[in-house]
């Protein structure tokens, strides 16, 4: 009997490598689809932590321990998947990804990536008043932690083009649920932490987790090959009325309202720096290249654990 090398692609089970298998990636894991009660997809996940080892396995997923930063836990990439998603964050230095640039050198040495999908943030942008703000725009970082993550992008879509993998760029906002550690703004109503006043409030910019775990599994069928797609709910809400309707949700306290200046004192500076940076991100071709069709359209649905109903082509 031939072994399994030897059989035709379409019987073999597609691999699927997450990097950065936290909470999103095991949700990812979680919607992945079953054939007559069997995974369709063969996962295996890279962590850094010892105590997610045992629940990755419980999952039934393939944990390999390291982190992006030993050489030897890239090298051992080489020729693990088909399929990569990367969500784990750039290091917190310096203005290039080497983490990224790195594990894309180890993927390209041996075995064909049929898709790689790359999560990054929408904060690639910068400030942008308060615009309307499609993929076409350009980046404009205006952070040390946003121009890693441009470089990133570019890394990805360079070799993907180069050598004909397909790839795709998921720009992610503010990610929240109810069922997620930190996943709403009741811990800072409850401890009191100030928001803009009126004269400073900026748009924010919101997905549900599960949402967003849709749109990556989406993107790893290759649906918007070599595109950069915006991930980001239907909400058109200010920071002042986000707050207010969870204080208002939780029956908790309005937050002080501060203005930018004042604010400097009070929060540290990676959270201010989200202050200083307002637009309305439009996820158009997220509902058409993707065909993500949202089950919390907005914050008010997804912090009320209201969903609608699964499209057929996701059950």
């Amino acid at each position: 009997m031939p072994g399994l090398g030897a059989l035709p692609a379409r019987f073999r089970r597609p691999r699927l490598l997450i990097i950065g298998c936290g909470d999103v990636g095991q949700r990812v894991v979680k919607q992945l689809p079953l054939r007559d009660g069997q995974p369709v997809w063969a996962v295996t996940a890279l962590t850094s932590s010892q105590h997610r080892m045992a629940d990755l396995r419980r999952m039934g997923v393939r944990p390999i321990y390291g982190d992006l930063d030993s050489s030897e836990s890239v090298r051992r990439l080489s020729g693990v998947a088909t399929h990569v998603l990367h969500l784990a964050p750039p290091a917190t230095t310096q203005t290039i990804d080497k983490r990224t640039r790195d594990l894309l050198r180890s993927l390209r040495r041996r075995g064909e990536i049929r898709q790689l999908v790359y999560g990054s943030t929408t904060g690639v942008y910068g400030d942008c008043d308060g615009q309307w703000v499609s993929e076409i725009r350009p980046v404009n970082p205006q952070t040390d932690r946003a121009r890693r993550r441009v470089d990133a992008e570019q890394a990805v879509m360079r070799l993907g083009r180069k050598i004909a993998m397909p790839c795709t760029v998921l720009r992610i906002p503010g990610i929240y649920a109810p069922d997620r550690e930190n996943g709403t703004p009741r811990g800072r109503l409850m401890r009191g932490t100030p928001i803009p006043d009126e004269a400073h409030d900026v748009y924010t910019n919101h997905i549900h987790a599960d949402d967003l775990a849709r749109a990556c599994r989406l993107a790893l069928r290759g649906r918007a090959p070599y595109q950069t797609v915006n991930v980001n709910d239907d909400s058109r809400m200010r920071m002042g009325e986000y707050m207010c309707f969870a204080a208002e949700l939780y029956g908790l306290p309005l937050p002080p309202r501060l203005p930018l200046q004042a604010l400097a004192s009070e929060l540290t500076p990676m959270a201010l720096s989200f202050l200083k940076e307002s637009r309305q991100v439009d996820n158009q071709r997220m509902k058409l290249r993707l065909g993500l069709q949202l089950r919390y359209p907005t914050v008010r649905e997804g912090l009320m654990q209201i969903p609608l109903p699964l499209p057929a082509s996701d059950r």
